[in-house]
């Protein structure tokens, strides 16, 4: 850090920042989160964190989990805002890291919101979001001009853990030529009938990625109609990532050269 030819921001005492790690591969953080996790005190991180980045962390940092998994019990979000207020009170350089990018289904608006209303300064420093990075491991690219001019990311649970109720599916699958679903796994079957109701064709190319990024990624590729039933007899793993579309079959031509 001390080579670069530009200067970082300071990470203070009774800072607190939301830092993006992104999907897994340590190579894809930013100079600015490696800066963060070299200074930061307390390192409360999420639990798709890649155990390869916390081990970037400075030597007197102390690591705390705060990871939310499906089905598991998992701490509450308005204690991990408190904690990171109270953190930040007590003076101490606050690290919230999170896989992905903080602000793409990471929660990270509701703990910006909260440290706001708190009066505690804080900094958002963006990660490479799955549903990009992941893809691009995978060999698949997100838009190419030849398939598509729009792509939708969306959530495959609601805050209850089921489909989401506020997704309007006839308009999400006419409008949109790519979807990409997050945490989508333990909904794809439904969610793919949602999709399929709506005019969606069975037959068209889709793909699991599991683990994007990391020595277990995994990749699955079907059709729309058929991709839940292969993933169950697979046993993909989340976190996993699900696209439907014609950016799909681009990975064919991609793979023999596309370096892991």
């Amino acid at each position: 850090m001390d080579a670069l030819p530009f200067a970082l921001p300071d990470f203070l005492p009774g800072q607190v920042w939301l830092v993006g790690a992104g999907p897994g591969d340590p190579g894809l953080l930013s100079l600015l989160a490696a800066h963060a996790l070299a200074g930061a005190d307390v390192i409360v991180y999420d639990a798709l964190v890649d155990e390869r980045i916390l081990a970037m962390a400075g030597p007197n940092a102390v690591c705390e989990f705060a990871g939310k998994r499906g089905g598991k019990p998992s701490p509450k979000q308005p204690d991990i805002s408190q904690r990171l207020i109270d953190l930040a009170r007590a003076g101490q350089r606050v690290l919230r890291l999170k896989g992905g990018d903080p602000f793409v289904f990471g929660r990270g608006a509701e703990e910006a919101l909260a440290l706001a209303r708190a009066k505690i300064p804080f900094r958002v420093v963006p990660g490479i979001t799955a549903g990009v990075g992941g893809l691009a491991y995978a060999g698949i690219p997100a838009t190419s001009r030849e398939t598509n001019s729009a792509i939708a990311f969306v959530t495959g649970h609601d805050a209850q853990g089921a489909v989401p109720s506020t997704v309007d599916w006839d308009a999400l699958a006419k409008a949109v030529p790519v979807l990409v679903f997050y945490m989508a796994l333990a909904h794809l079957d439904g969610i793919s009938r949602r999709l399929i109701a709506a005019g969606r064709s069975p037959e068209e190319p889709a793909a699991i990625v599991s683990k994007a990024s990391t020595p277990g990624q995994m990749v699955l590729v079907s059709t729309l109609g058929e991709i839940a039933a292969q993933a169950a007899r697979r046993s993909i793993a989340p976190p996993a990532l699900v696209v439907v579309g014609s950016v799909v079959p681009l990975r064919d031509g991609l793979l023999e050269f596309l370096l892991a």
